[in-house]
């Protein structure tokens, strides 16, 4: 049998490197950033006013207090936007908005609640320091100062400063196309009456809702049946419109394997066993003319899961610009007793939580193992791995932990 840790690497051999694309900022959210981004202006680039009130000389306010204000007359009146050359000297104020330009001469801004709100003589009851209340040109950021960098992952935060620089597009990895089916006589779509021997079909629902969190853009294709050339005809058809093609089922021993059989030979494609419990049969490689790379994971739910976590994660982070990297490990101590078969590495659900006044890590591995019964991944946030020379770890024991990603 093949490790682990040699699938995940010949897959990545088969999987290109993005190439980056121009698009307009909207469409660039949840992508991968592909250029550095540096702010062509300071930020902001001019001082104003963070409050609505009165732009003065702060040394005019020196003695103004409740028993005694300063009155000063009001020379103008400044809204954000106003591009009106204005001036004071001391001695003089200008009512002035949030965001609107400092006038010359002024170097400091009086809340309007700190005076009474006059138009013509504002009165001021407490004095202020030089620079309250003002946002200096740059103090954000410098102009020219590097803001997002390659591999940055654009979200809500990213699209802002993308804006605030000034960027009507920018360059991204996009979001990898990944199409995914399942294959079985048994299969039935959910909502659908079952017949005798027939099953509602989910794996293809769950890897695709795995693939989208992992930031993808998915085509659920469905199921087909063991039919070889339906098989055949339907992965054909679909290589146009996929970066990567994700099947489940039919890569074991049995007589009808169908995807088994019918991709051997095509491409590169090729079919193993790799030393993982659940997960052993998997295939993998590239067909067709633009040579698309497909992975063939097991038919069983828990299986496909898992091998889409542990395998399939890394290859989809390459296709979209980042670096393949596996799930996140943690150590933590296991709270109750796991078994596993020998000579292979196994990934046991479990719920790992913080426990006790020091924060401690603890997994407790879920009573529902076989790769069958898929209602544990409802409770299941990490993969507990028990390396292929173990088979019995006590409670108490320090584990190595695979951290689930959770969607938003």
């Amino acid at each position: 049998m093949k490790s682990v840790e040699q699938h995940i690497a010949d897959i990545l051999a088969v999987v290109a490197d993005p190439r980056p694309v121009e698009v307009d900022l909207l469409r660039a959210h949840g992508t991968v950033l592909a250029e550095t981004v540096s702010s062509p202006v300071s930020l902001p680039n001019f001082d104003n006013s963070s409050m609505d009130g009165y732009a003065v000389v702060a040394a005019d306010l020196e003695t103004a207090s409740t028993d005694a204000p300063v009155v000063l007359p009001v020379i103008a009146d400044i809204a954000a936007g106003d591009a009106s050359p204005v001036a004071i000297r001391p001695g003089l104020c200008a009512r002035i908005m949030t965001g609107a330009p400092l006038p010359m001469g002024a170097d400091a801004v009086v809340p309007v609640e700190w005076t009474d709100g006059d138009v013509v003589r504002a009165a001021f009851g407490r004095p202020v320091r030089v620079g309250d209340s003002i946002r200096r040109a740059g103090g954000d950021v410098e102009a020219g100062t590097v803001v997002l960098r390659p591999g940055a992952r654009i979200g809500s935060g990213e699209m802002g400063v993308l804006a605030a620089v000034g960027r009507r597009t920018v360059s991204v990895f996009p979001r990898p196309r990944v199409v995914v089916l399942s294959t079985g006589e048994e299969l039935v779509e959910p909502g659908r009456p079952l017949g005798p021997g027939q099953i509602w079909e989910s794996n293809s629902f769950m890897v695709a809702a795995a693939a989208r969190d992992a930031g993808c853009d998915v085509h659920r294709h469905g199921f087909v049946g063991d039919d070889p050339a339906t098989v055949l005809d339907v992965l054909e058809g679909l290589l146009v419109r996929a970066d990567l093609i994700i099947t489940t089922g039919g890569v074991s021993m049995g007589a009808h394997d169908v995807v088994k059989e019918v991709l051997t030979g095509q491409g590169t494609v090729e079919f193993t066993q790799v030393a993982m419990q659940p997960g052993k049969p998997q295939g993998f490689g590239v067909i067709g003319p633009d040579r698309t790379p497909i992975v063939t994971l097991p038919g069983n739910p828990v299986s496909a899961f898992v091998s889409f976590q542990v395998l399939v994660l890394p290859a989809l982070r390459r296709l979209r610009g980042l670096p393949p990297t596996s799930l996140e490990g943690v150590r933590a101590r296991l709270a109750a007793p796991a078994t596993s078969p020998g000579g292979r590495r196994s990934f046991l659900r479990g719920v790992l939580e913080t426990t006790g006044p020091d924060r401690e890590a603890t997994v407790t591995p879920l009573t529902r193992q076989q790769s069958h019964q898929l209602s544990a991944l409802t409770t299941t946030n990490a993969l507990i791995v028990v390396p292929e020379d173990v088979t019995e770890l006590p409670a108490g024991a320090t584990v190595e932990v695979l951290v689930l990603p959770r969607p938003a």
